[in-house]
């Protein structure tokens, strides 16, 4: 886990500065790489690479970065390769390996399968390789998106860095992308390779990028396929799941310093600590935390339960008030752009508990986009459902469950009733793809809040469907439907809060359940195994209840670690708010109708997201565009 950045010059002239530009990167991304640090430009100064190191695997300096091949190669590397052992088993017949890191196996497979290392490689990773002999840029992300790639061209030069931040010195005007803005407001995360700022992308998930012969090129290399398989049988499936998973956790837990996990009191994390536990039962140790704000915000009696039942240590953190207003700032830079919902805030006093004591830490995310976990299924398909048994449809094969099946399940919705009335309130039983994007679409809430005609037509519908309908995935099943949009586009984004949080205080998190083999697995599998009488998470259930304590294992009201920020708002943040508000309002946000986000912060119900999304806007504004010229003075400065 580290820090990646630099240059490439298109046109192959040399960029004087380049050295000086790799240093301002550098210190932008010093957070991701506390370890050392190193940096390489060629001798006609066209490429260069930097890297932050934090060290996990192979601490020796012959690990260090930017690594250099014996075939003219040199790569920067984020993230982990945990296949790496087998990688050099592989390879040491045509490579002779110089270290004992995974960085290095990454140019041994480039030596032997060119671009077609990517499908050789398994774990998180985002890289940087110059081939000097083909005079060929090689980038790639690895196949979810949990390592961070981002990109833009300013003239004739290429730049490059894990955080967007480290791009800002070279961008000719911090801008709003207004077409990611319109996505922001409806999603709270971005389409696609758009970020909220105009002119950066990100190289998207399974994705890598190439520039040859002054030609910049991007292309898809993984792709998930939803081609049912019917002959799957549910007693199989358990035991398929079971073995894959331990086979990914005992690669994730490779390692060269000790391992811990996130808690949560929920069934993902507590399936991949218990079974880390296992692997690592000595000073094996897990982290949560907790808001001592009354019922429903309080989940560390679960985490309790699975630290008892497998005997490891848990350190537990209360997470108040003054916490938010002395972090909330510092959140929302390292994100770079608002994404995803509060969970950021916790997220974030977390790992910087957490990495008081470990380096790396292990969680749950990738469980509820791959079996199915959110609630919002179950709302959308019992209005399905209803529609079906109205129309006397419910037997065309489109349905996995049927309403009558479906109605002892329904009990998990009862906190999600301000949803479910506000879902209604829009229509009922249009067409699935129309209905889902009713369902997730935050935008409406803000008739009043923003000003929509300065921000203009929005093309999000239909990128959302082009989504939502891919090609990849058959049209029969609703429920393969919305997992598969959420797996594309929420799960990169809870990625990203996952990725910056962590390392923002140097940490490495890594996800077990996002092992591509786990993933193509359950996409073959039929709805009516994966969502039978509507159960959420069903083969998750099925696997490994029998090893999670009771209390975990029958919960139906988790509720994915709520924020009393909007209590907070009303009461002891009231101030605090209104004051980072007013600062947008005397700024004059053109965006924003700021009166109107004041009149009504008191008026937003317990769960609900909305101030969240426009406060993180409004931070995002003030570090980011108000504070454009600082970013801008470290290259005049280093001049």
């Amino acid at each position: 886990m580290c820090g990646i950045a630099g240059f490439f010059s298109l046109n192959n002239k040399p960029l004087p500065q380049g050295p000086r530009h790799l240093s301002v990167m550098s210190n932008l991304l010093a957070h991701r790489g506390p370890d050392d640090s190193g940096s390489w430009v060629s001798g006609n100064h066209s490429v260069g690479l930097a890297h932050q190191r934090l060290s996990i695997i192979d601490l020796s300096k012959s690990a260090a970065q930017p690594m250099h091949g014996n075939n003219s190669t040199c790569l920067v590397f984020n993230g982990e390769i945990y296949n790496y052992l087998e990688l050099r088993a592989e390879l040491s017949s045509s490579w002779e390996f110089q270290t004992k890191s995974d960085t290095e196996t990454i140019l041994a497979s480039y030596e032997k399968y060119g671009l077609g290392c990517l499908n050789h490689l398994r774990g998180m990773f985002a890289f940087a390789l110059w081939d000097e002999r083909k005079k060929r840029f090689f980038c790639a992300r690895d196949r979810f998106g949990i390592k961070p790639f981002y990109y833009t061209v300013v003239g004739d030069i290429f730049y490059y860095a894990s955080e967007i931040k480290a791009l800002l010195p070279f961008v000719e005007d911090v801008a709003t992308d207004l077409d990611s803005l319109n996505d922001y407001l409806t999603f709270q995360f971005t389409l696609g390779e758009k970020t909220l700022f105009q002119g950066i992308k990100k190289l998207e998930p399974g994705h890598m990028l190439t520039i040859e012969n002054s030609t910049l090129s991007v292309k898809k290399y993984w792709e998930v396929y939803y081609d049912i398989d019917f002959n799957h049988k549910e007693s199989n499936l358990v035991e398929e799941i079971r073995d894959l998973m331990d086979e990914s956790m005992n690669l994730h837990m490779r390692s060269d310093v000790p391992v811990g996990a996130y808690v949560s009191g929920g069934r993902d994390s507590s399936i991949v600590a218990s079974l880390a536990s296992q692997i690592e039962s000595s000073e094996f140790k897990a982290f949560t935390g907790k808001f001592s704000y009354g019922e429903g915000y309080d989940e560390s009696m679960y985490a309790r339960d699975l630290a008892k039942q497998y005997s490891f240590d848990l350190h537990e953190l209360d997470i108040q008030s003054d916490d938010f207003v002395s972090s909330i700032e510092k959140i929302i830079y390292h994100l770079d752009e608002p994404v995803a919902g509060p969970g950021s805030f916790p997220q974030y006093q977390i790992s910087k508990l957490a990495s008081q004591h470990r380096k790396v830490v292990l969680g749950g995310q990738g469980g509820d986009e791959i079996f199915g976990g959110y609630a919002r299924y179950l709302i959308a398909y019992f209005e399905q459902c209803i529609k079906g048994a109205i129309d006397g449809t419910l037997n065309n094969g489109n349905f996995v469950v049927t309403y009558e099946s479906i109605i002892s399940n329904l009990e998990t919705l009862k906190q999600y009733k301000p949803l479910l009335k506000q879902f209604w309130s829009k229509g009922l039983f249009g067409t699935i793809n129309r209905r889902y994007f009713d369902l997730v679409n935050r935008a409406p809430t803000l008739e009043k809040e923003i000003n929509w005609n300065e921000i203009g037509k929005s093309s999000t519908y239909n990128e959302f469907k082009n989504i939502f309908l891919g090609e990849n995935v058959g049209h029969e099943s609703y429920f393969d439907l919305m997992t598969h949009f959420d797996f594309k586009t929420l799960l990169p984004a809870l990625l990203q809060v996952e990725d910056r949080m962590s390392m923002a205080h140097g940490l490495e998190s890594r996800v077990p359940f996002l092992d591509h083999k786990i993933v193509e697995l359950a996409a073959t599998i039929p709805a009516d195994i994966k969502f039978k009488n509507g159960e959420l998470k069903r083969l998750l259930v099925r696997t490994f209840d029998p090893i999670l304590p009771t209390s975990i294992a029958q919960r139906k009201d988790k509720m994915g670690f709520p924020v009393p920020l909007n209590e907070w708002m009303q009461g002891e943040l009231k101030d605090f708010v209104c004051g980072i508000f007013e600062t947008g309002r005397d700024i004059g946000r053109s965006f924003f109708n700021s009166d109107v986000i004041l009149e009504n912060l008191s008026k937003e119900g317990k769960f609900s997201r909305k101030i969240w999304g426009l406060l993180s806007l409004e931070i995002w504004m003030q570090q980011f565009h108000d504070k454009a010229g600082e970013f801008k003075k470290q290259i005049t400065h280093e001049r």
